[in-house]
């Protein structure tokens, strides 16, 4: 399982220190969602991203510090990505990752042209059965050391 931080030792963290890399909170049970975590960290050639499961302490706090109610504003299906003092939330999480990652993978980023309604279907389509298509874990995946959000 993910090694997750003690929000409460970490609560004054969040206040006083902007987020220097992104962070991409993920359903941490989802197959889907895991395979892109390790897409993600495999691509991500500058080892800008960080990562927390949206189930963690620390995703929890870090919504609730960019005024996100956990579980109300963000469903268990989306990928929220914070960059840049922004909350991306499903398809626009999406591109954002996909604009952070070098070539060929950026191109894919200019999908951000179609209308938000299409993207935002088509992520949600894909999101509502995505445990039907590619599984449902009991645990988070283990990030490699340096990854975890701190």
């Amino acid at each position: 399982m993910t090694r997750y931080l003690n929000i409460q030792a970490q609560s004054s963290w969040l206040k006083a220190s902007p987020l220097m890399n992104p962070i991409l909170l993920y359903d941490g049970v989802c197959g889907l969602c895991n395979w892109a975590v390790q897409f993600v960290i495999r691509h991500d050639l500058d080892g800008q991203f960080r990562f927390a499961a949206l189930q963690s302490e620390f995703a929890q706090q870090l919504m609730l510090q960019h005024g996100l109610t956990p579980l109300a504003n963000v469903a268990p299906d989306s990928v929220v990505l914070i960059a840049d003092g922004v909350v991306y939330q499903r398809s626009a999480a999406t591109f954002q990752v996909l604009r952070r990652l070098r070539q060929p993978y950026r191109a894919l980023a200019l999908l951000h042209v179609l209308p938000r309604r299409l993207t935002d279907w088509g992520y949600d389509l894909i999101a509502r059965y995505r445990y039907h298509l590619f599984g449902r874990s009991e645990a988070c995946i283990v990030l490699p050391r340096g990854r975890v959000a701190k």
